[in-house]
């Protein structure tokens, strides 16, 4: 927190991404990838190999930011178990009524707990954000975590069971609300309970917002050929999305295609 060397660090591998050209004008869907932990993040057979297979059927694949929602997920449970056990004591009698200074020496040690975690949190968000601005403010900062559990309150509580459940809901509401992906795919193995509740109360969101694309995938034994057809078809929906979305804002330019090609052709720096 009190070193620049990471930050420096993040700087010269943003100044190596600058030199890659790339072509803004491809239109290309952009799929977030969700779901367990391990299987959203690894890139191999344990999830059928997803992402090199995605960015050869043309899709742009954006990796949630697992490992950051992760540390934060676990400091706002942390804090909220806390604010629900407040006043009870397992290990202890009670402080009868008169006991006003017991009662105050535990007040202030629950506040104290709650304001450390809060703290945590406010800590790790300045961090990510710094690193994020770091590789040129490109990439989404971590979403708040409380916003993620208000989204998906009407669908899930989020006391209920372990892992990203709760979250995995919040995260597609709010990807798709912010029109920050094309497509949403949550990977997980086989098995994963937390994730197939999720997926469960899935169905209502996908229900009560009809323009999402939502495709859940089960690295499990029912192939990797069914897997990959599956997210095929969930693909050609994204495209046209893509198509459409990229078609809307050329009109808002008010330029041609050619035209404004031809103007970044003369702007490098773009």
């Amino acid at each position: 927190m009190t070193t620049h060397y990471f930050v420096d660090a993040l700087c010269k591998a943003r100044n190596q991404f600058d030199e890659i050209q790339i072509d803004r004008f491809r239109v290309r869907p952009i799929v977030r990838i969700i779901g367990e932990f391990w299987s959203a993040m690894v890139e191999g057979d344990g999830n059928f190999n997803m992402f090199r297979f995605l960015e050869e059927e043309g899709a742009e694949v954006s990796i949630d930011q697992a490992v950051g929602t992760q540390i934060m997920r676990v400091l706002h449970i942390t804090k909220q178990r806390l604010r629900d056990r407040k006043g009870i004591y397992e290990s202890k009698d009670i402080p009868s009524w008169w006991r006003l200074d017991s009662r105050l020496k535990d007040n202030i040690r629950h506040r104290k707990r709650v304001d450390i975690l809060t703290l945590a949190e406010k800590l790790y968000r300045r961090e990510g954000s710094r690193y994020q601005k770091a590789l040129g403010g490109t990439l989404h900062e971590i979403v708040d975590i409380y916003e993620l559990q208000h989204l998906a309150s009407p669908f899930y509580n989020w006391r209920c069971g372990a892992g990203e459940n709760h979250i995995e809901i919040g995260k597609n509401i709010y990807y798709h609300m912010h029109d920050l992906c094309h497509m949403v795919l949550s990977l997980k193995p086989f098995g994963c309970m937390p994730s197939t509740q999720s997926d469960g109360a899935q169905t209502a969101v996908v229900e009560q917002y009809k323009d999402m694309i939502y495709l859940p995938i089960e690295t499990s034994a029912e192939g990797e050929i069914l897997a990959h057809s599956r997210v095929q078809m969930a693909l050609d929906a994204a495209r046209e999305k893509a198509k459409q979305e990229f078609k809307e804002a050329l009109a808002c330019t008010g330029r041609r295609l050619d035209e404004l090609k031809a103007y970044v052709e003369d702007h490098p720096e773009l």
